[in-house]
């Protein structure tokens, strides 16, 4: 069954936030995962939420997300990410 990973980012530091933006797509790459929306304009329908960047990711299923996430070379990636933005990772898993 497809997983999804849904990331809501705020970027504090655009210019350091290119590096992860440059590394992490051979490695989602790697593990299944394809980008289904990557940081496209939002629009609030409904609620208070006004996020910065989103992206959608699809992966084989929530195992690949796990892989993804702990894997060792997606460890100085994150670093860059936590440095850079304020971020929110939640995986649903598809229909």
């Amino acid at each position: 069954m497809p997983a999804y990973l849904i990331a809501t980012i705020d970027v504090h530091d655009p210019e350091r936030y290119e590096l992860y933006k440059r590394g992490v797509p051979a490695l989602i790459a790697h593990h299944g995962g394809e980008y289904l929306a990557r940081g496209g304009e939002t629009e609030v329908f409904e609620g208070e939420e006004k996020p910065g960047r989103v992206v959608l990711l699809r992966f084989p299923d929530r195992a690949a997300i796990r892989a993804f996430l702990d894997d060792p070379d997606y460890r100085p990636l994150a670093a860059i990410r936590h440095a850079s933005a304020t971020s929110s990772l939640v995986a649903v898993d598809g229909l």
